[in-house]
């Protein structure tokens, strides 16, 4: 997911509703995160289901029956991702945040964020996707997976009872994104897709405002309800964490397929989308199955779609991990360029200065970045003003 790196401190419940609650008024430029947790977290059980099993009476006010699920009788079998949890009534899913409340499915984090913010859109990262323009970014506690090198643990790892949270309806956050100037909302920094009520809402409204809707995933959701969130979406960053189902069970708590499915449904749905594939050395630094990985974007959904490479640096639960060796992400790029990929980026490594949109035609730079920053922007009419190649993407 998106790093977090220039997050603000944290504020209070009271401050938060105050600036937040109608319209965002008052949110600054900056924009704002509140992440004052307590101590304890949840550890999930095998069965599916988590050890929380009970919602305080507080987060009901911020409940919403769930749209995918079906009822066995009395428990309930969430369909929303391909954990597919059955839950007794009292016990959550592995997210952390839909509950089995007599014998119907609940989601607790519908328009309560624990995190707003207004971030340039490069951040996501979407280079190719109405660049140098803002993203109205919100998120709640809770995900789908249990990533040893989260970079927002501090949200995802957590319930919602245990950060602090703000209230933010849908109406409110698209009319904190036109106040503030936004072309887009992303749904990001934990994973969207298990506040997929509150996401859709939103997005059905954002669409008739004029405002796109940006998911920055894990890629972990079932078809029918991302056919469904096709209808609204516009663009997406799909965390591509390997390219080996015995990783991405050790490493992410997840599955492969799921998110090879997704990528796939994005490309049929014509939903704009760029990879990110985040290099962790000793558990996805094999340049062979980065090869495997490229060939396979290749075939499946064509060269036109970017790839980011991003460096880890140690956080979490991978502390001892050293930083990706700069060699290792340089070789990548130029795998992934010589599989037939065009946009190729290395992000997380500015000394490499490889976050430029080079044209395949004639190899001149196309948009140059520094940052989140353009340097300079060579599209006219969305070709490569030098050559007139077209450059994939979505630009107005």
């Amino acid at each position: 997911m998106a790093s977090r790196d220039d997050r603000s401190e944290g504020i209070s419940r009271r401050e938060f509703l105050k600036k937040a609650a109608v319209g965002a008024v008052g949110l600054g430029a900056g924009g704002y995160i509140v992440n004052e947790l307590s101590k304890g977290k949840p550890e999930s059980r095998p069965n599916g289901g988590s050890e929380v099993t009970a919602a305080p009476s507080e987060l009901w006010k911020w409940s919403r029956e769930a749209y995918d699920y079906r009822d066995l009788g009395g428990t309930v079998r969430c369909g929303l991702c391909p954990n597919t949890c059955s839950l007794q009534p009292g016990q959550r899913g592995i997210c952390r945040v839909r509950v089995n409340h007599g014998g119907r499915l609940y989601s607790l984090v519908y328009g309560n964020p624990c995190s707003v913010h207004v971030d340039p859109i490069e951040k996501k990262p979407l280079f190719h996707f109405l660049p140098a323009s803002k993203a109205f970014s919100i998120a709640t506690a809770g995900c789908n997976l249990r990533c040893l090198n989260c970079q927002n643990w501090e949200i995802s790892q957590y319930p919602p009872e245990e950060t602090e949270n703000g209230e933010l309806f849908p109406d409110a956050v698209v009319a904190g994104a036109l106040q503030q100037g936004c072309k887009s909302i992303a749904y990001t920094y934990n994973e969207p897709t298990i506040f997929y009520e509150y996401m859709y809402d939103t997005s059905v409204i954002a669409r008739e405002e004029g405002v796109r809707n940006l998911w920055i995933t894990n890629g972990h959701m079932n078809e029918e309800p991302l056919e469904r969130f096709c209808t609204v979406l516009d663009a997406a960053n799909v965390d591509l964490k390997g390219f080996r189902d015995n990783i991405y069970l050790e490493l992410n708590g997840g599955s492969l397929q799921p998110v090879l499915k997704t990528l796939k449904t994005l490309h049929e749905n014509r939903i704009w989308f760029e990879i990110t594939n985040l290099i962790v050395p000793t558990w996805t630094d094999d340049l062979d199955v980065i090869g495997e990985m490229s060939r396979w974007i290749v075939k499946n959904i064509g060269g036109d779609y970017p790839l980011h490479f991003s460096r880890f640096h140690p956080q979490y639960k991978l502390t001892k991990l050293p930083p990706t060796p700069l060699e290792v992400l340089t070789n990548a790029r130029d795998i992934a360029s010589d599989a037939g990929l065009n946009y190729v980026f290395v992000g997380n490594a500015p000394q490499l200065q490889l976050e430029d949109t080079i044209c395949p035609r004639c190899g001149r730079t196309v948009i140059g970045r520094a940052g989140y920053r353009i340097t300079e922007n060579n599209l006219q009419d969305g070709n490569c003003r030098f050559c007139g190649e077209a450059i994939a993407g979505v630009w107005m």
